[in-house]
């Protein structure tokens, strides 16, 4: 109730902003006291890594090797580069210097050492140490096939959900013979995964998302996609071996980076990217991974990886059929059109990366080719006239990295033949024990072509864009940091809305406190500043300038060693030109119930929302089940609860279920297009299981 009236008084006051910052001050510092260890730790590094998360991201590959290392931590002693790598919050500066210290005081007795290490500051020690250990982990030999079975992990799982009302798609419309959605609105994912000492995995991913056919009469496959694949870690000549699906991660993303990548984060490690090279695919995104074999063999100091893929992509064809349009990124196989799209193209791409490795320096040269069975088509529009267009790619690059010191060069220069080359370059550099910087330099050619392009960009690739962009970290204590960084970027040619060369900037500051290990605090700001096409009738009115401001506000404690709290306010200024601007305001309050020794456990969030437009939307990660991570737009007016629970049946089988609901005011529908609910409310169940045996 009082809730209730808290959220009328601030729609009703013409300064209605004040009513979130009464919710803020409500809360007494005096009863803070948070433990890290008890808030969600891969939230928090998503958090690094991305302060834009997406909707459109795919986080479930990183959740399970974060997942993975915190049930299996790595030995200080044993741990090689990669395995640090995959500890995506490290920068490589960090990295080296976690490797160095044993060569040069000998094998760590503890991992309290990390303290000692100049690069790793309180938060990150924190973090590493969620993930290490001091012990040697068990041995691949003397292996059976009784061995391999019983010594192994299996981790089955499975999850169902759904919207609980009724969308549009599901309906039948007018005179239509059938609903647009052909199949149920049941979501399923079911996954399996085996791993012997991290040296012998499998994996295996069945999905169908929500309106996709399942087991029809006419579709006899049963799940709409598949995924697996079998792969080995070795310490000899051969370091990799996999079959099936897999993800490759060169350089700095400008030839080859399939699955996840990031780019511009809060934190000094995210902008130099820490290339794995091959690895197992994981995820469910149906688009983003190679189908196939591959390997990594090593000779000395030279490591080799070739490569080969064979899969079916969604498109849309011309009306002859005789030329691709567009690829369909989305996986989603709904409707009638949607599912004509289907495996329409053949991509069939091979190739090689060599690299020469030493202590300090890495290079390394990729080359491969792909071939579509058809040609891609040119767009009408004038932007689109330095798309790729044939059925034959072939790409090349050479990547490297160095480091002096306390100083790492980082870079690679990349060429699509027939088309344009891109090149990117930075330094990170640790000046002090508390001072950090990163100068980068990027520069993509508007006719340079990689399907497999996932370098540091402002756009959604990294192509027709210019910039610099610079970053420091300051560790004022042990309480206070401040992390900020500028980019100033420029597109030479024509964008999609943006018909005309044009230009912006990003700016971005947090400063973070720790009072104690029992109360932090973080505020940030971001403003993004970019040109756009004028919204005037009038021909010829060229461009304008879009303005977006982002601040926000975040306190996480507790009250006992059960129940940790998180508060969050964040604002959202946009403009466009000399139009008025629009605001949007989020407020939300998590609870999160962790005690030590009981079965069960969870959070749980209510927030309150109020933005004018699409333009002034508010995206906030939100917690899920376990490798299901939801990071929705919220949009509108209204109000948000989500609750998430497990349960321990009994060791090894656990119970998740999570539900949510969105309540919006002054609306009659929600949604649009098939998506489309008659109501002012969206609700979302989902059930997951999970046996590890």
């Amino acid at each position: 109730m009082a809730i209730h009236l808290i959220w009328r008084s601030v729609m009703n006051f013409n300064g209605k902003y004040l009513g979130f910052i009464l919710l803020l001050i409500s809360i007494d510092p005096a009863i803070a006291y948070a433990q890290d260890d008890d808030i969600d730790i891969i939230a928090k590094i998503l958090d690094i890594l991305s302060p834009d998360l997406g909707e459109d991201q795919d986080y479930s590959d990183i959740a399970e090797r974060l997942t993975y290392y915190r049930k299996h931590p790595i030995d200080l002693n044993n741990a090689t580069k990669d395995q640090l790598k995959e500890l995506i919050f490290l920068s490589p500066i960090q990295i080296n210097e976690i490797l160095n210290h044993s060569l040069e005081n000998g094998p760590f007795i503890d991992v309290f050492e990390l303290q000692s290490i100049g690069s790793l500051d309180i938060e990150s020690v924190n973090l590493l140490m969620k993930f290490v250990k001091v012990t040697l982990p068990p041995p691949f030999k003397d292996v059976t096939f009784k061995k391999l079975v019983q010594k192994a992990d299996h981790d089955l799982m499975i999850r169902i959900g759904k919207i609980l009302e009724k969308q549009a798609g599901f309906s039948k419309l007018g005179n239509a013979m059938e609903a647009n959605y052909q199949g149920s609105a049941w979501r399923i994912l079911t996954r399996y995964r085996y791993n012997f000492s991290n040296t012998l995995a499998a994996s295996l991913n069945m999905e169908k998302d929500a309106g996709e056919q399942f087991f029809d009469s006419s579709k006899n496959k049963g799940f709409d996609f598949y995924s697996g694949n079998i792969s080995f870690r070795g310490s000899g000549i051969v370091k990799k071996l996999l079959i099936g699906d897999y993800a490759l991660q060169f350089g700095q993303g400008l030839v080859m980076w399939s699955g996840s990548g990031f780019g511009k984060g809060s934190g000094i490690s995210t902008i130099a990217k820490q290339d794995f090279g091959l690895k197992p695919y994981s995820s469910v995104n149906e688009s983003i991974f190679l189908r196939g074999a591959s390997g990594t063999f090593k000779f000395r100091k030279l490591s080799f990886t070739p490569f080969f893929s064979k899969k079916n992509l969604d498109a849309s064809l011309t009306d002859q059929g005789k030329e691709v349009n567009t690829i369909n990124m989305s996986g989603l196989h709904r409707t009638k059109s949607e599912i004509d799209t289907k495996s329409q193209l053949l991509s069939t791409l091979y190739g090689a990366h060599v690299q020469f490795n030493s202590k300090s320096l890495n290079i390394g040269f990729t080359s491969y080719q792909t071939q579509f069975s058809l040609p891609f088509s040119i767009g009408k529009s004038l932007y689109e006239q330095f798309d790729f267009k044939g059925n034959l790619l072939t790409n090349l690059g050479l990547n490297y990295d160095y480091s002096h010191r306390n100083t790492y060069f980082f870079g690679e220069v990349a060429h699509s033949k027939n088309g344009g080359t891109a090149s990117i370059n930075g330094i990170m550099s640790s000046l002090s024990p508390r001072v950090s910087l990163v100068l980068m330099h990027r520069r993509y050619a508007k006719n340079y072509h990689s399907f497999f392009n996932q370098s540091v960009s402002e756009a959604s690739n990294a192509v027709n864009e210019s910039g610099f962009y610079s970053a420091l970290s300051l560790k004022f204590d042990s309480k206070w940091d401040l992390f900020t960084y500028s980019d100033f970027f420029r597109f030479p040619w024509l964008k999609f809305r943006v018909n005309a060369p044009s230009s912006g900037y990003e700016l971005f500051a947090q400063l973070n406190y720790r009072m104690n290990k029992k109360l932090s605090l973080s505020s940030r700001f971001k403003q993004q500043l970019r040109e756009e096409n004028s919204e005037s009738i009038l021909a010829d009115s060229g461009l304008e300038t879009v303005d977006k401001q982002n601040y926000r506000i975040e306190i996480r404690y507790s009250i006992d060693d059960r129940f940790s709290f998180r508060n969050r306010i964040e604002m959202v200024r946009y403009q466009k030109g000399n139009s008025k601007f629009e605001l949007g305001f989020l407020n939300y309050q998590d609870i999160i119930y962790k005690p030590m020794s009981s079965r069960l456990s969870g959070n749980i969030r209510f927030g309150i929302f109020d933005t004018e437009s699409f333009n002034s939307r508010i995206y906030a990660y939100e917690n899920d089940v376990l490798y299901a991570y939801s990071v929705p737009a919220y949009q509108g007016k209204g109000v948000r609860f989500y609750l998430n629970a497990r349960y321990t049946l009994t060791r090894g089988f656990d119970l998740w279920l999570r539900y949510s609901l969105t309540s919006y005011y002054d609306q009659n529908t929600v949604g649009s297009g098939d998506d489309k609910i008659n109501g002012n409310k969206r609700s979302d169940a989902r059930l997951q299981i999970r046996y590890q045996f």
